[in-house]
Order: C-alpha cells, then structure tokens, then sequence
C-alpha cells in the first residue's frame, strides 16, 4: 500500500516523540507499505516565528511572513529524515518548492493548483521514505506561500490525491472525530465512520480535528482519511464516502466556533447591486462571509447582518465603512461577543423536527438565537458567546449522542 500520514505540532513536539514518529513510520515500512510523511512544525514553533516578526513591526509584509514562519516544518521534516537514517531506514525530506508544490500568490491563504509527483515517485521506487514540509508551497513566480492553519492537513490530503494514494492518516493528538468537545461534553463519544460532506461540515462549522480544504480535496478525490492519535495504536475515525448506514443516525454531532463577529448595516438601499457594492470589497479583502440575513422595511431600506471571521471583523469594519457614504447607509453596528453552535447529521435529510427540536432545547435553556443558518445535514444557530458551552452540552444530550443508537 502507498500511505501518506501527516503528523501534527504536537506529535513532533521534542526530540523525544520525533524518535517516537520515527519508530511508528519505521513499524508501517517494515509491514511492506510505501511512506510519504507529512510534518507540521514542532509545538508552539509558529507562534514564536510570528511573535518574532509582530515584535519587530507591527504591520510585516505578508510575502516575508510566509519566507519566515515556512522554516518550522523544514527544522521538522529534515529532523525527522535524520532520525529514520539512525535508525536504519532510507528518508529524504523535502520542502515544497522542491517537489513542487505550486499554489496561487494569496500570502497566508495559499491554495494548492499542482503538484509534480515525479521525484517523490522516484524516491519510492529507489526505498526511500520521503518526507515533506507541510503547510507551504511555492507560487508560479517562486515565492514561497504558506497555506493558512492546519495547512499541513491540506498538504497530506492533495499529496495522497496526486499519488492516488490507498489512505491517508492525519495523526493528531486526539483519537479521532468525537460527537462533541471532549473538553466541553464528557460523554463525547469517538465516531467510527463519517461521511465526507459531515465531515466539512464539522470542519466548517468550527470543529478543529481537520482542515476544511483537506477534507475538499477528499471528498474530490476520494481519498480515504484515518483521523487516529499518535499516541495510540488505536484505531481513530475513518472519514469516507457516505453509505446507508450513515443516513441513519440522525446526529453526527454538535461543534461551535468562537472565531465569529456580526456586523449590521441600518438603512442599506432595498434595490438590485447594492450587495454586490458591499461583499465585492469584502471579498477581494480576502474575508470569508458566512450567514447573511436581510430585512426589508417599509421605507424602501433594509438591514443586512452578516457574520465574518473574529479574526477578520476589523478589516470587514474598515471595507464596509469605505462604502458606507457612497450607499447612504444610515448606521453600522458590530458585535464580536458571539458564537456558532451547529448539529451535523446525515439522517436529517429524511427526518423532519430536527431543527425545531434544537430551536426548543435552547430555549428551554435560555439561550437567545441571533441568527440561523441550515443546509441538508447542518443547522447553526449564532448565539451569545458566553452560553456557548452549556448550548454544547444540552444539545448533546438532547440527541443521546452518548449512545451509538440515538432515539428519533
């Protein structure tokens, strides 16, 4: 079998578990599979790589940012190709401009457009086990780019793709896909399977366990993914096409984002181009929109709330106040003390009341819903921040998702 893993920040902290990673790899090698690895940068590595830049300017161009904090995962993948030779094994680690891995030019946000296998095809058929930084690429005028958090998952997922690989392992810290939290709900229980689509769903709806780009170019491609701890041997959570037995659990699970503000816009002409002249700018800032809701009013204006990343809702103030003269828009409010909590299920294509059911729950609890937002298999509800957990674990409970068969 061809495998590509990709371990995380946490896996290759120290010295010690990258020794540790190393006899895992070596353990696959020695059962007749071919490797390629994927590393993130070692623990809390990035974070100091822009602490580093922040310190010294407050405002560092983005093309040098990604040259800088790109240096973690090389340090791990050439550690970890040092530590396979020790113990006997033939590595090479490479980082991406190497291979290459081309992406576009959008700096801290790169995305994947290529990925010549030829080499890494070569070294495999010379023995080698090849190691790759994640996280990074190289655009089509040679500057590298980094992928945004969690990068390296979307690194692993597009490899095993352009390989047509046979599975892709992301070792992580946790065990797999829990119904919930672990650290909110002590009852979350570990999924066994899970359907792509419910996968990006948790994934886009704040759950941290994978990259929502990964889990795209899965589901595109077909590529399995075993979500598993690399402190265990245990098996994780196999994230795959959706079968019947899927359909039907009506839950999957309940995830919650706190990265989330909403701003609202008093008084914005009612009439045809006015959205595009506000989410155009927006959109070429690089910020990502989620939920939109817009009321009409008798007097021929609307209001219009939408939410944006926390991490983005000071750029999204400036974009739409360099709009707000030339749209007559009368006021513009803000709120970043909020969050989004979502249930994610397969079974709620075929099961009604599901959302009147969650609506209910958090009503009996006293949690006020700002905003809804619903597809076949999700519903979100924004909410006050501060009643994110208890909203977390009533709906949890609510759909036994402590039991593998849940109550209709």
């Amino acid at each position: 079998m061809l495998i590509v893993q990709k371990y995380g920040g946490t896996s290759v902290g120290d010295l010690e578990r990258i020794r540790r990673v190393a006899g895992r790899i070596a353990r696959y090698r020695d059962q007749g599979h071919d490797l390629v690895v994927v590393v993130s940068a070692m623990s809390g590595e990035t974070d100091r790589l822009l602490n580093l830049a922040y310190e010294l300017c407050p405002d560092p161009s983005p093309r040098e940012l990604d040259m800088l904090v790109s240096t973690g995962e090389q340090v791990s993948a050439a550690l970890l190709a040092m530590a396979l030779k020790h113990i006997g094994y033939q590595a090479k680690a490479y980082v991406a401009f190497q291979i290459p891995i081309k992406t576009d030019a959008l700096f801290g946000k790169a995305r994947i457009q290529d990925i010549h296998t030829e080499k890494i095809r070569r070294d495999l058929d010379q023995g080698n086990i090849v190691v790759v930084a994640g996280f990074q690429g190289i655009s089509e005028t040679g500057d590298i780019t980094t992928l945004g958090r969690g990068g390296s998952d979307t690194t692993a997922v597009a490899l095993a793709a352009a390989l047509k690989a046979d599975l892709c392992e992301i070792f992580t810290d946790v065990e797999g896909v829990f119904t919930a939290d672990p650290h909110i709900v002590p009852k979350a229980r570990k999924i066994d399977r899970i359907s792509y689509e419910e996968m990006l769903e948790l994934a886009s709806m704040g759950a941290k366990v994978l990259e929502i780009r990964s889990v795209e170019f899965a589901k595109i491609y077909g590529v399995p993914i075993h979500v598993r701890s690399s402190f265990t041997d245990e098996p994780g959570t196999m994230v795959v096409e959706e079968d019947k037995s899927m359909e039907k659990v009506l839950v999957s699970g309940v995830t919650y984002n706190r990265n989330e503000a909403r701003i609202t816009l008093h008084g914005v002409p009612d009439q045809p181009g006015v959205a595009a002249k506000i989410f155009g700018p927006i959109a070429e800032a690089g910020i990502v929109v989620d939920m939109i809701i817009q009321t009409s009013r008798p007097d021929g204006k609307a209001d219009m709330t939408f939410t944006v990343p926390r991490t983005d809702y000071q750029k999204a103030l400036k974009v739409v106040q360099n709009v707000e003269m030339d749209l007559g828009i009368e006021e513009i409010e803000g709120d970043k003390d909020i969050a989004k909590v979502s249930i994610v299920g397969a079974g709620m294509r075929a099961h009604p009341g599901v959302a009147s059911k969650m609506f209910q729950v958090l009503a009996e609890h006293g949690i006020n819903i700002q905003m809804i937002s619903t597809s076949e298999i999700k519903i979100s509800c924004v909410i006050d921040e501060k009643y994110t957990e208890l909203a977390v674990r009533a709906l949890h409970e609510a759909f036994h998702l402590e039991s593998p068969v849940q109550e209709e």
